[in-house]
């Protein structure tokens, strides 16, 4: 199985999950991050995307961990 680690492009991570898609959008968006609509998406790494809305580290290790237990289901 595919993981979404914190290097991954935001862009294939929707690719990648497409039938999770929506629900990657949601917390995302629900996070205080609106990746699925920046047109940084396609080069930005998630990291990269999440530091630059003020995420801290640890606060990027625990969205990457939910985004990772989100896929599962």
């Amino acid at each position: 199985m595919k993981k979404i680690t914190k290097t991954s492009l935001i862009k294939e991570i929707f690719l990648n999950f497409p039938d999770k898609a929506p629900e990657i959008a949601k917390f995302l968006s629900d996070s205080g991050v609106a990746c699925v609509s920046c047109c940084a998406s396609a080069w930005e790494t998630l990291e990269e995307g999440l530091k630059n809305h003020g995420k801290s580290n640890e606060e990027i290790e625990k969205i990457v961990t939910a985004l990772n237990n989100l896929i599962k289901k």
